[in-house]
């Protein structure tokens, strides 16, 4: 039998983080929720999440920024990027810091659904 994974939502939008929480929680994953980047990042569940789906758009620090500093650190954990704010470029530049996955708000569960197969997928190919 195998273990759920570990999905940290990150969004300013508490309802936002409440309608994916519903979704993957019915899905059978394990979801940890989170208001920003900073609150994710003094999380111990930092370390043990199989995928991250973040707000482009956060105060402080976007889920770019993120992204960005975690690669950096050394971390290949997958990223799926949300925002309200679709954008050629935006997307461009979260694809290039090395987003699995690019959403537009809103999206169909469907769509969040694909990508979060996509991105556990390439996540078992890097630790296989």
């Amino acid at each position: 039998m195998s273990v759920a994974s570990v999905i940290s939502v990150l969004d300013d939008d508490p309802y936002v983080r409440a309608a994916i929480n519903n979704l993957l929680k019915s899905r059978g994953y394990i979801v940890h929720t989170f208001a920003s980047a900073e609150e994710f990042l003094r999380s111990t569940d930092s370390t043990d999440t199989s995928c991250v789906i973040a707000d482009v758009q956060m105060p402080l620090m976007t889920g770019i920024d993120l992204l960005t500093q975690m690669r950096a650190q050394g971390s290949a954990t997958p990223f799926i990027l949300i925002t309200g704010f679709p954008d050629e470029s935006v997307r461009a530049r979260a694809l290039k810091a090395g987003a699995t996955c690019f959403l537009g708000k809103p999206f169909a569960p469907t769509d969040m659904m694909q990508c979060l197969d996509r991105a556990l997928a390439a996540d078992d190919e890097t630790r296989g």
